[in-house]
């Protein structure tokens, strides 16, 4: 039996983070695999969240790795930076007590701290607790940017363009070869097929999101709640029109959102946005 650590790679960019090729998925994943082969760890899994905020502990690629099935693969989880498995320094200390009862290491390749002594682990809470005004800090500061083009109703909100869009000169622009995939998704679901046969359907006619990646229920769900796909871009009560084509309908968008709302029970945060709006004559 090889004495081998088995090594789980976590990459994980948020949406604001997607643009920045140093926190690219692919330049990660490379960086972990250099590592392991540096350290000679077999890899036992590479999990991939692509457009979550380190503040989000429901990540699905990070909820699967921590599955009590998945877990027994692994003997150490690797990361580039803390900051890409947790911005928030309870729900990192708590995971790494989690890893410690388990028998399980953590790695992280650009910081190199001994967690086994109580001076590594007071460094390690420092640096996550930095993290963490770090991302307070720029979620204010990008909020009270967001209200203020929200209030003028004008311009894109600081977002990175969803998919079937791009941006230039501060306005969508459609890409109608992604735009005919959102069609064929909204479509699909309005003729009652299920999230994961959509999923399916799409990978095995190798169609990969913008990132390369498989689709799946989750990014899947993204798009059908997106209210951009009927001219309407959406933050926190605030709702912008755009001038770019959408690929749905509002009425159709709208079936979308009450058959996925009666299909789901889920909290009052996953509320359907519907658009009482009437269409453009």
């Amino acid at each position: 039996m090889s004495d081998r650590i088995r090594a789980a790679l976590y990459a994980r960019v948020s949406t604001e983070e997607q643009a920045d090729q140093g926190y690219s998925l692919a330049a990660q994943l490379q960086m972990l695999r250099d590592f392991c082969e540096v350290f000679e760890m077999d890899i036992a899994g590479e999990y991939v969240d692509d457009g979550y905020s380190g503040t989000n502990t429901r990540r699905p690629a990070y909820r699967r790795m921590f599955s009590p099935d998945e877990r027994q693969r692994w003997d150490a989880l690797v990361v580039i930076k803390m900051d890409r498995i947790h911005r928030n320094s309870k729900n990192f200390m708590l995971m790494i007590e989690d890893l410690s009862k388990n028998g399980q290491s953590f790695f992280s390749t650009t910081e190199r701290i001994d967690t086994t002594t109580a001076v590594g682990r007071f460094a390690m809470d420092v640096i996550q607790r930095i993290a963490q005004l770090e991302s307070e800090q720029i979620g204010e500061r990008t909020k009270f940017g967001m209200i203020q083009k929200a209030e003028q109703k004008d311009g894109i909100m600081g977002f990175q363009p969803p998919y079937g869009y791009s941006i230039a000169d501060g306005e969508l622009i459609s890409i109608p070869e992604e735009q005919i995939v959102v069609k064929r998704i909204f479509g699909s679901y309005l003729e009652n097929s299920t999230l994961d046969e959509i999923a399916s359907e799409l990978n095995s006619s190798f169609i990969r999101t913008r990132n390369g990646n498989q689709w799946n229920k989750y990014n899947l769900r993204n798009i059908l709640h997106n209210p951009v796909y009927a001219g309407y871009m959406h933050w926190e009560e605030h709702l912008i029109g755009h001038h770019a084509d959408c690929p749905v309908s509002i009425d159709e968008y709208n079936q979308v959102q009450r058959l996925m709302a009666s299909k789901t029970r889920g909290s009052k945060k996953n509320l359907p946005i519907l658009l009482d709006i009437e269409e453009p004559s």
